[in-house]
C-alpha cells in the first residue's frame, strides 16, 4: 500500500488553476428545459483539493462534465490556466464511479490506453509501469479485470488517469461502490497520489467525512438547480485523523447545511 502520511511538497505542485465563472446549465427533457446549475462560480488554485457535496441529483456530476470539457455550459465560462475550456484535453482526466476497464485487456494494456490513443506509447512505455507501481499493483500488470477486486480495479482506473500526468484529476464518486474498509484504504491511496503528484483535484462525493478528511476546501451545493451554499476551508494539516474533534465539528456544520444535522 502507498503510505498516506506524506506531507504535500509545494515544489511538486503541477496542478492547473481552474476558474468557473457564473456557470448555469440546463437540459432539454421532452422539449422542456430542466435547470441543473444556477450561476455557479469558484476558483480552484493549482494543486488544491476541492470536494463537492450536495443532494443527490443536484448537478455536481454535470459540473464535473463541464469542467472536463465533455459538454459546453449553457451560460458562463470555464477556464484552465486562463484558457477557455472548449473540449476534452489530456491535462484534465476523469475517474468515474465504475472503473470501466476493458475486460479483454490486461491491467498494463488498460493503463496504457491514453498513451496509445495519443500515439506516444512506444516512446513512453515506462510511464505505464510507473503508474501501475504508483498505485501498488506492480505484481498485477498481466492480470485481467475479472481477476481483480473492486478496490484493485479502481486503482487500475486511477493508474490509467495518472499515466497521462494530468494537471487536473476529476473524481466523480470513485469510491461510491466500494465496501467501507476498501473505501478507507482507497481514500488514503488518493490522498497519497495527490500529495506525490501535485495535480489539482476535484472530488464529487456524498460522504461528508470523506470530504473533510481529503480536501482543502468543501463546496456545499443546494438542491437542483445547484448553487454554492458554502465554501468551507478545512484548516487542518496532513496527515489528518478521523477522530479529530475539529473535523467532527466541520462534519456537523456541513450536515446542517444539508439539512441532516438532526441525526447527529
Amino acid at each position: 500500500m502507498v503510505a498516506a502520511a506524506l506531507k504535500q511538497d509545494a515544489s511538486k505542485v503541477a496542478g492547473a488553476i481552474l476558474e468557473v465563472k457564473d456557470v448555469s446549465h440546463q437540459f432539454d427533457i421532452d422539449g422542456e428545459p430542466l435547470a441543473v446549475l444556477d450561476h455557479v462560480s469558484f476558483r480552484a488554485e493549482a494543486g488544491e483539493f476541492v470536494a463537492l457535496l450536495g443532494p443527490s441529483g443536484c448537478g455536481k456530476s454535470t459540473l464535473l462534465r463541464l469542467i472536463a470539457g465533455l459538454d459546453p455550459p449553457s451560460i458562463g465560462e470555464l477556464r484552465e490556466n486562463g484558457q477557455e475550456i472548449r473540449g476534452p484535453e489530456p491535462s484534465r482526466v476523469v475517474v468515474f464511479q465504475d472503473p470501466t476497464l476493458y475486460p479483454w485487456r490486461t491491467v498494463w494494456k488498460n493503463v496504457a490506453l491514453g498513451l496509445e490513443a495519443r500515439g506516444i506509447l512506444r516512446q513512453e512505455r515506462g510511464r505505464v509501469d510507473e503508474a501501475i507501481d504508483l498505485v501498488g499493483l506492480s505484481g498485477f500488470a498481466g492480470a485481467y479485470p475479472h481477476q481483480l477486486s473492486g478496490g484493485m480495479a479502481q486503482r487500475v482506473s486511477l493508474a490509467r488517469a495518472l499515466v497521462n500526468e494530468p494537471e487536473v484529476l476529476i473524481l466523480d464518486e470513485p469510491l461510491g461502490k466500494l465496501d467501507s474498509l476498501t473505501r478507507i484504504s482507497m481514500q488514503a491511496e488518493i490522498l497519497s497520489l495527490w500529495q506525490r503528484s501535485g495535480f489539482t483535484a476535484l472530488l464529487v462525493t456524498h460522504d461528508v467525512e470523506e470530504a473533510v478528511f481529503l480536501a482543502n476546501r468543501v463546496l456545499v451545493f443546494s438542491e437542483r438547480p445547484a448553487r454554492i451554499k458554502a465554501d468551507i476551508r478545512v484548516e487542518r494539516p496532513y496527515p489528518r485523523h478521523r477522530g479529530d474533534h475539529y473535523l467532527a465539528g466541520l462534519r456537523k456544520e456541513i450536515l446542517g447545511l444539508l439539512g441532516l444535522d438532526a441525526t447527529w
